[in-house]
């Protein structure tokens, strides 16, 4: 993992810049036309989604937000390869997403820690029984990656000795082990409270900046998709479309103080909020 040091006392990845810079970088995921329909037990259909397109960039971190039940966890799952579509197309770095793989990483809204491993086994585990590269070769970099997450010295111990937020940095510490082009998160901060879920933020995008990962991350917070991502994907009720595709205009790395209130975050809180009352 290539790391350098871009401020003091924070860790970028190499080649990394500010937001509002303009930066050349490679189409990682091509998600076009896609369609989602599923199956009720009484037989009938429902349109999950309705002709999705949608283009995210190597290192990008990219937000989805939209109202209950519009089909952001369904996208998600394509990407995931865990789920197929009924039209469409999805790519990851031109291959075709037609399963679960080793290039793709997924935290959920539990961080599912097996509670008889520790954190070490834990994040280790993917590497046990996914294939990939051998242990031996990802230990040091899981290691910084533990560093990085502020898990130092908790590497022996076993999740019901960590506070929710440090069993979700072990989450993606661990979806991170195989070292994945892409990195999907569902509403990972959900069940925290406001203050741990505040500083959790500030976690993740450490952690992203350091990992130089591109992200795709679910929300219902229009506060947490401004902080975090480059870009905010906003997405229409049932049936699921995008409505708006809005750049997130601020340096890095941002501090909550800084970023809440400023007239960049009203502009665009104000504009997501109007999308997702209307």
């Amino acid at each position: 993992m290539n790391l350098a040091i871009e401020a003091p006392g924070v860790v970028l990845a190499a080649g990394h810049v500010a937001a509002s810079a303009q930066v050349v970088r490679n189409t990682l995921i091509e998600v076009q036309g896609v369609v989602k329909i599923y199956s009720t037990v009484a037989g009938e259909s429902v349109l999950a989604l309705d002709h999705v397109d949608l283009n995210i960039r190597e290192r990008e971190f990219v937000c989805l937000v939209g109202p209950s039940g519009c089909g952001k966890t369904t996208l998600l799952r394509l990407l995931a390869g865990l789920d197929h579509a009924d039209a469409g197309t999805s790519s990851l770095d031109g291959k075709a997403l037609n399963g679960p793989s080793p290039e793709v990483g997924v935290v959920f809204q539990q961080s599912n820690l097996l509670p008889w491993f520790t954190v070490r086994q834990n994040v280790m585990l993917p590497l046990r029984v996914g294939g990939g590269r051998r242990t031996a070769e990802r230990e040091a970099a899981i290691q910084q990656l533990l560093e990085v997450a502020g898990l130092k010295g908790f590497e022996n111990k076993y999740p019901y000795e960590l506070s929710g937020g440090m069993q979700q940095r072990a989450a993606i510490v661990r979806a991170l082990a195989r070292d994945p082009k892409l990195l999907l998160m569902d509403e990972p901060f959900g069940a925290l409270d406001a203050l741990t879920r505040e500083r959790m933020n500030a976690e993740l995008q450490r952690i992203w900046m350091a990992s130089g990962k591109t992200v795709v991350l679910i929300t219902h917070s229009i506060d947490e998709a401004i902080f975090l991502g480059d870009r905010v994907v906003v997405m229409s009720p049932r049936p699921g479309r995008i409505v708006r595709d809005l750049q997130v205009d601020l340096p890095r790395p941002r501090i909550a103080t800084e970023t809440f209130g400023s007239p960049t975050h009203v502009r665009l809180s104000r504009e997501v909020r109007a999308l997702l009352d209307g």
